[in-house]
Protein backbone atom coordinates (compact mmCIF):
# COMPACT_ATOMS: atom_id res chain seq x y z
CA UNK A 1 0.00 0.00 0.00
CA UNK A 2 2.92 2.12 0.59
CA UNK A 3 4.45 1.55 -2.79
CA UNK A 4 1.14 2.51 -4.63
CA UNK A 5 1.11 5.73 -2.66
CA UNK A 6 4.59 6.39 -3.15
CA UNK A 7 4.14 5.40 -6.76
CA UNK A 8 1.31 8.28 -7.15
CA UNK A 9 2.93 10.85 -4.88
CA UNK A 10 5.71 10.34 -7.53
CA UNK A 11 4.11 10.70 -10.48
CA UNK A 12 1.99 13.97 -9.09
CA UNK A 13 5.20 15.09 -8.62
CA UNK A 14 6.45 14.68 -12.16
CA UNK A 15 3.54 15.92 -13.95
CA UNK A 16 4.02 19.24 -11.75
CA UNK A 17 7.53 19.18 -12.96
CA UNK A 18 6.29 18.62 -16.78
CA UNK A 19 3.54 21.31 -15.96
CA UNK A 20 6.01 24.14 -14.70
CA UNK A 21 8.63 23.09 -17.40
CA UNK A 22 5.72 23.74 -20.07
CA UNK A 23 4.62 26.75 -18.79
CA UNK A 24 8.26 28.24 -18.27
CA UNK A 25 8.78 27.05 -22.22
CA UNK A 26 5.32 29.00 -23.33
CA UNK A 27 6.40 32.17 -21.35
CA UNK A 28 9.95 31.96 -22.73
CA UNK A 29 8.00 31.31 -26.43
CA UNK A 30 6.11 34.23 -26.33
CA UNK A 31 8.42 36.67 -24.41
CA UNK A 32 10.75 35.54 -27.95
CA UNK A 33 7.29 36.39 -30.06
CA UNK A 34 6.80 39.48 -28.23
CA UNK A 35 10.43 40.88 -29.08
CA UNK A 36 10.11 39.39 -32.85
CA UNK A 37 6.93 41.06 -33.29
CA UNK A 38 8.86 44.61 -31.70
CA UNK A 39 11.49 44.22 -34.06
CA UNK A 40 9.35 43.96 -37.10
CA UNK A 41 6.22 46.83 -35.77
CA UNK A 42 7.55 49.11 -38.11
CA UNK A 43 7.17 46.90 -41.05
CA UNK A 44 4.02 45.75 -39.80
CA UNK A 45 2.80 49.10 -39.25
CA UNK A 46 3.25 50.24 -42.36
CA UNK A 47 2.03 47.30 -44.39
CA UNK A 48 -1.20 47.66 -43.35
CA UNK A 49 -1.63 51.44 -42.42
CA UNK A 50 0.25 52.03 -45.75
CA UNK A 51 0.17 48.97 -47.94
CA UNK A 52 -2.93 46.88 -47.16
CA UNK A 53 -5.45 49.52 -46.06
CA UNK A 54 -4.95 51.19 -49.33
CA UNK A 55 -5.56 48.11 -51.34
CA UNK A 56 -8.92 47.47 -49.51
CA UNK A 57 -9.66 50.75 -49.99
CA UNK A 58 -8.95 50.82 -53.35
CA UNK A 59 -10.85 48.03 -53.78
CA UNK A 60 -14.08 49.55 -52.45
CA UNK A 61 -13.58 53.06 -54.35
CA UNK A 62 -13.27 50.92 -58.05
CA UNK A 63 -17.05 50.35 -57.25
CA UNK A 64 -17.95 53.94 -56.13
CA UNK A 65 -17.93 57.59 -58.08
CA UNK A 66 -15.53 59.49 -55.81
CA UNK A 67 -13.88 62.73 -56.41
CA UNK A 68 -12.41 63.04 -52.82
CA UNK A 69 -14.37 65.73 -51.95
CA UNK A 70 -17.38 64.56 -51.47
CA UNK A 71 -18.58 61.10 -49.95
CA UNK A 72 -18.09 58.06 -52.21
CA UNK A 73 -20.97 56.81 -53.98
CA UNK A 74 -21.48 52.94 -54.82
CA UNK A 75 -22.37 52.11 -58.55
CA UNK A 76 -21.11 49.14 -58.74
CA UNK A 77 -18.94 47.66 -62.02
CA UNK A 78 -20.30 51.24 -64.16
CA UNK A 79 -16.42 52.28 -63.15
CA UNK A 80 -14.74 48.74 -64.78
CA UNK A 81 -17.68 48.74 -67.92
CA UNK A 82 -16.93 52.32 -68.86
CA UNK A 83 -13.12 51.58 -69.17
CA UNK A 84 -13.61 48.31 -71.58
CA UNK A 85 -16.04 49.78 -73.61
CA UNK A 86 -16.57 53.42 -73.60
CA UNK A 87 -13.26 55.08 -73.07
CA UNK A 88 -10.71 55.62 -75.71
CA UNK A 89 -8.39 57.13 -74.30
CA UNK A 90 -7.96 54.36 -71.65
CA UNK A 91 -7.37 52.00 -74.79
CA UNK A 92 -4.44 54.15 -76.46
CA UNK A 93 -2.91 53.98 -72.53
CA UNK A 94 -2.92 49.98 -72.90
CA UNK A 95 -1.42 50.04 -76.62
CA UNK A 96 1.35 52.53 -76.16
CA UNK A 97 2.49 50.74 -72.52
CA UNK A 98 2.26 46.99 -74.55
CA UNK A 99 3.92 48.30 -77.56
CA UNK A 100 6.46 49.88 -74.98
CA UNK A 101 6.71 46.54 -73.03
CA UNK A 102 7.12 44.04 -75.79
CA UNK A 103 9.66 46.29 -77.63
CA UNK A 104 12.02 48.38 -74.53
CA UNK A 105 11.81 44.50 -72.02
CA UNK A 106 13.46 42.36 -74.72
CA UNK A 107 15.90 44.74 -76.02
CA UNK A 108 17.31 45.91 -72.91
CA UNK A 109 17.65 41.91 -71.76
CA UNK A 110 19.65 41.67 -74.84
CA UNK A 111 22.19 44.27 -74.30
CA UNK A 112 22.26 43.09 -70.62
CA UNK A 113 22.95 40.04 -72.04
CA UNK A 114 25.84 41.02 -74.27
CA UNK A 115 27.66 42.86 -71.89
CA UNK A 116 27.54 40.73 -68.87
CA UNK A 117 29.16 38.10 -71.55
CA UNK A 118 31.49 40.60 -72.27
CA UNK A 119 32.16 41.22 -68.47
CA UNK A 120 32.15 37.23 -67.45
CA UNK A 121 35.79 37.14 -67.36
CA UNK A 122 37.48 38.53 -64.73
CA UNK A 123 39.79 40.68 -66.43
CA UNK A 124 42.01 44.33 -64.53
CA UNK A 125 39.24 47.07 -64.47
CA UNK A 126 36.15 44.46 -65.22
CA UNK A 127 35.19 45.53 -61.67
CA UNK A 128 35.08 49.44 -62.69
CA UNK A 129 33.31 48.70 -65.55
CA UNK A 130 30.43 47.11 -64.56
CA UNK A 131 30.05 49.71 -61.79
CA UNK A 132 30.43 52.64 -64.65
CA UNK A 133 27.33 50.44 -66.53
CA UNK A 134 25.24 49.97 -63.84
CA UNK A 135 24.70 53.29 -62.72
CA UNK A 136 22.22 54.36 -65.27
CA UNK A 137 20.11 51.81 -63.48
CA UNK A 138 20.08 54.11 -60.13
CA UNK A 139 20.08 57.25 -61.76
CA UNK A 140 18.40 56.63 -64.94
CA UNK A 141 14.50 57.33 -63.88
CA UNK A 142 15.63 60.61 -62.10
CA UNK A 143 14.07 63.78 -62.23
CA UNK A 144 17.51 65.36 -63.53
CA UNK A 145 17.91 62.57 -66.11
CA UNK A 146 14.53 63.13 -67.61
CA UNK A 147 15.22 66.72 -67.87
CA UNK A 148 18.71 66.11 -69.37
CA UNK A 149 17.15 64.09 -71.82
CA UNK A 150 14.60 66.29 -73.03
CA UNK A 151 17.07 68.61 -73.84
CA UNK A 152 19.32 65.96 -75.60
CA UNK A 153 16.51 65.12 -77.93
CA UNK A 154 15.06 69.15 -77.83
CA UNK A 155 15.03 70.81 -81.89
CA UNK A 156 17.73 72.43 -79.99
CA UNK A 157 19.12 69.79 -78.45
CA UNK A 158 22.61 67.66 -78.77
CA UNK A 159 21.16 65.19 -80.78
CA UNK A 160 20.57 67.62 -83.57
CA UNK A 161 23.38 69.37 -82.91
CA UNK A 162 24.86 66.09 -84.04
CA UNK A 163 22.70 65.24 -87.08
CA UNK A 164 23.44 69.02 -88.11
CA UNK A 165 26.42 67.85 -88.57
CA UNK A 166 26.55 65.27 -91.41
CA UNK A 167 23.47 67.60 -93.32
CA UNK A 168 21.26 64.61 -93.08
CA UNK A 169 17.90 64.62 -95.37
CA UNK A 170 14.37 65.00 -94.16
CA UNK A 171 13.94 64.35 -90.51
CA UNK A 172 17.43 63.58 -89.71
CA UNK A 173 18.35 67.73 -90.69
CA UNK A 174 18.95 68.47 -87.00
CA UNK A 175 16.10 70.44 -87.09
CA UNK A 176 13.58 67.70 -86.80
CA UNK A 177 11.53 67.96 -83.04
CA UNK A 178 11.86 64.29 -82.03
CA UNK A 179 9.70 64.90 -78.62
CA UNK A 180 6.96 66.82 -80.73
CA UNK A 181 6.68 64.05 -83.19
CA UNK A 182 4.01 61.34 -82.32
CA UNK A 183 5.50 58.70 -84.24
CA UNK A 184 9.22 59.15 -82.59
CA UNK A 185 8.50 60.69 -78.86
CA UNK A 186 7.84 56.96 -78.01
CA UNK A 187 11.08 55.56 -79.47
CA UNK A 188 13.02 59.06 -77.31
CA UNK A 189 11.46 56.82 -73.96
CA UNK A 190 12.26 53.42 -74.87
CA UNK A 191 15.93 54.28 -75.95
CA UNK A 192 16.23 55.80 -72.13
CA UNK A 193 14.57 52.72 -71.00
CA UNK A 194 17.57 50.87 -72.90
CA UNK A 195 20.22 53.19 -70.95
CA UNK A 196 18.77 51.24 -67.71
CA UNK A 197 19.94 47.96 -68.35
CA UNK A 198 22.79 47.67 -65.32
CA UNK A 199 20.81 45.72 -63.08
CA UNK A 200 19.28 42.66 -65.10
CA UNK A 201 23.19 42.90 -66.51
CA UNK A 202 24.22 42.49 -63.20
CA UNK A 203 21.94 39.58 -62.49
CA UNK A 204 23.09 37.54 -65.41
CA UNK A 205 26.21 38.17 -64.79
CA UNK A 206 26.47 36.40 -61.35
CA UNK A 207 24.47 33.86 -63.38
CA UNK A 208 27.01 33.34 -66.51
CA UNK A 209 29.92 32.97 -63.75
CA UNK A 210 28.05 30.26 -61.84
CA UNK A 211 28.22 28.08 -65.22
CA UNK A 212 31.11 25.38 -64.80
CA UNK A 213 34.29 26.30 -67.17
CA UNK A 214 34.56 22.58 -67.58
CA UNK A 215 31.64 22.70 -69.84
CA UNK A 216 33.22 24.95 -72.38
CA UNK A 217 36.30 23.48 -71.95
CA UNK A 218 34.51 20.29 -73.35
CA UNK A 219 32.74 22.12 -75.63
CA UNK A 220 36.11 23.39 -77.62
CA UNK A 221 37.12 19.68 -77.47
CA UNK A 222 34.77 18.64 -79.46
CA UNK A 223 34.99 21.80 -82.03
CA UNK A 224 32.00 23.54 -80.81
CA UNK A 225 31.92 27.18 -82.13
CA UNK A 226 31.11 30.19 -79.82
CA UNK A 227 28.17 30.45 -81.19
CA UNK A 228 27.13 26.78 -80.40
CA UNK A 229 28.18 26.97 -77.57
CA UNK A 230 26.38 30.16 -75.98
CA UNK A 231 23.24 28.37 -77.87
CA UNK A 232 24.11 24.95 -76.46
CA UNK A 233 25.17 25.80 -72.70
CA UNK A 234 24.48 29.09 -72.01
CA UNK A 235 21.51 29.70 -73.02
CA UNK A 236 19.99 26.41 -71.06
CA UNK A 237 21.75 27.05 -68.21
CA UNK A 238 20.94 30.73 -67.67
CA UNK A 239 17.18 30.41 -68.43
CA UNK A 240 16.75 30.76 -65.32
CA UNK A 241 17.86 33.74 -64.85
CA UNK A 242 16.71 35.32 -67.66
CA UNK A 243 13.49 34.02 -66.29
CA UNK A 244 13.61 35.72 -63.18
CA UNK A 245 14.92 39.46 -65.25
CA UNK A 246 12.09 38.86 -67.93
CA UNK A 247 9.31 39.05 -65.41
CA UNK A 248 11.03 41.79 -62.88
CA UNK A 249 11.49 43.96 -66.11
CA UNK A 250 8.06 43.18 -67.62
CA UNK A 251 6.28 43.93 -64.42
CA UNK A 252 8.57 47.32 -64.33
CA UNK A 253 7.41 47.63 -67.78
CA UNK A 254 4.01 47.72 -67.51
CA UNK A 255 3.83 50.21 -64.64
CA UNK A 256 6.74 52.82 -66.39
CA UNK A 257 5.88 56.12 -65.53
CA UNK A 258 8.36 58.39 -64.70
CA UNK A 259 9.68 59.04 -68.22
CA UNK A 260 6.86 59.57 -70.03
CA UNK A 261 5.60 62.05 -67.31
CA UNK A 262 8.44 64.39 -66.85
CA UNK A 263 9.80 64.42 -70.39
CA UNK A 264 6.57 64.31 -72.46
CA UNK A 265 3.91 64.54 -69.87
CA UNK A 266 1.85 61.76 -72.38
CA UNK A 267 2.24 63.88 -75.24
CA UNK A 268 2.53 64.61 -78.01
CA UNK A 269 -1.39 63.79 -79.07
CA UNK A 270 -1.58 61.13 -76.52
CA UNK A 271 1.77 59.25 -77.97
CA UNK A 272 3.26 58.47 -74.87
CA UNK A 273 0.71 58.37 -72.07
CA UNK A 274 1.42 55.47 -70.68
CA UNK A 275 -0.89 53.07 -68.47
CA UNK A 276 0.26 54.65 -65.18
CA UNK A 277 0.35 57.98 -66.63
CA UNK A 278 -3.15 57.86 -67.39
CA UNK A 279 -4.24 56.83 -64.52
CA UNK A 280 -2.31 59.14 -62.20
CA UNK A 281 -4.85 61.92 -64.65
CA UNK A 282 -7.57 60.27 -63.89
CA UNK A 283 -6.84 59.82 -60.18
CA UNK A 284 -5.34 63.67 -58.87
CA UNK A 285 -5.76 66.44 -62.49
CA UNK A 286 -9.53 65.23 -63.29
CA UNK A 287 -10.43 63.96 -59.49
CA UNK A 288 -12.21 60.61 -60.90
CA UNK A 289 -10.85 58.40 -57.67
CA UNK A 290 -12.96 55.64 -57.85
CA UNK A 291 -12.27 55.40 -61.69
CA UNK A 292 -8.82 55.68 -61.68
CA UNK A 293 -9.14 52.51 -58.40
CA UNK A 294 -10.72 51.04 -61.01
CA UNK A 295 -8.19 51.07 -63.85
CA UNK A 296 -5.48 50.30 -61.20
CA UNK A 297 -6.96 46.79 -60.39
CA UNK A 298 -7.65 46.29 -64.18
CA UNK A 299 -3.66 46.80 -64.14
CA UNK A 300 -2.57 44.50 -61.89
CA UNK A 301 -5.41 41.82 -63.47
CA UNK A 302 -3.08 42.63 -66.80
CA UNK A 303 -0.09 42.24 -64.74
CA UNK A 304 -1.21 39.20 -63.10
CA UNK A 305 -2.09 37.87 -66.43
CA UNK A 306 1.27 38.48 -68.26
CA UNK A 307 3.31 36.94 -65.18
CA UNK A 308 0.72 34.32 -65.37
CA UNK A 309 1.30 33.29 -69.00
CA UNK A 310 5.44 33.92 -68.46
CA UNK A 311 5.22 31.24 -65.82
CA UNK A 312 3.12 28.81 -67.90
CA UNK A 313 5.85 29.34 -70.49
CA UNK A 314 9.02 28.09 -68.53
CA UNK A 315 8.17 24.29 -68.90
CA UNK A 316 8.75 24.79 -72.46
CA UNK A 317 12.26 26.88 -72.36
CA UNK A 318 13.44 26.80 -68.43
CA UNK A 319 16.05 24.32 -67.85
CA UNK A 320 16.78 23.34 -63.98
CA UNK A 321 19.60 21.95 -62.39
CA UNK A 322 17.60 18.78 -61.42
CA UNK A 323 15.89 18.21 -64.87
Amino acid sequence: MSAMTNKRINNKKEKEVKTTLEQMRRRRKLKENLVAHLVISPWLIGFFGLTLGPIIMSLYFSFTTYNIISAPRWIGWENYVTALTSDPRFWNSVQRTFMFVFISVPLRLAIALMLAQIFRVRRKGTALFTTVYYIPSIIGGSVAIAVVWRQLFGRTGAINALLSLFNFPGMFDGTYSWLASPQMAIWTLIILSLWQFGSPMIIFLAGLRQIPAELYEAAEIDGASKRRKFISITLPLLSPVIFFNLVMQLIGGFMVFNSGFLITRGGPIGSTTFYSIYLYEMAFEVFRMGYASAIAWILLIIIGTMTGLVFWSQKHWVHYTGD
